[in-house]
């Protein structure tokens, strides 16, 4: 089983990037995705979830209608939306999924990805 994050890249305060997580050997929609992120100098944080029926869990309270999952069962990939983004969202971001219902923590994961790094500019 694999994930892999990309899409990150360095973009400017106020502006989008749209990160992906494609996996092999795992359906993502079976199971609760979580994107987590790790800025400089700071542990390893979870930021989103999104469980198989489609409900959120947002572990940040700054991302609400900032930052939204998305998924694509054809092409078993899900995909972070992150609008107007600020300097405190560079980090790497990370997606990460376990059976069934949400975790904010990275060891409960059962199958964790690469990240992707994310710098936003001021």
């Amino acid at each position: 089983v694999q994930l892999q994050a990309s899409g990150g890249g360095l973009v400017q305060a106020g502006g989008s990037l749209r990160l992906s997580c494609e996996a092999s050997g795992f359906t993502l929609k079976n199971g609760a995705i979580t994107w987590f992120r790790q800025a400089p100098g700071k542990e390893r944080e979870g930021v989103i979830c999104m469980d198989p029926s489609g409900n959120y869990a947002y572990y940040i309270n700054s991302v609400k209608g900032q930052f939204t999952v998305l998924r694509d069962n054809a092409k078993n990939t899900v995909y972070l939306q992150m609008n107007s983004l600020k300097p405190d969202d560079t980090a790497i971001y990370y997606c990460a999924t376990r059976r069934y219902r949400c975790s904010r923590d990275w060891v409960a994961m059962l199958y964790r990805g690469s990240g992707t790094q994310v710098t936003v500019s001021s």
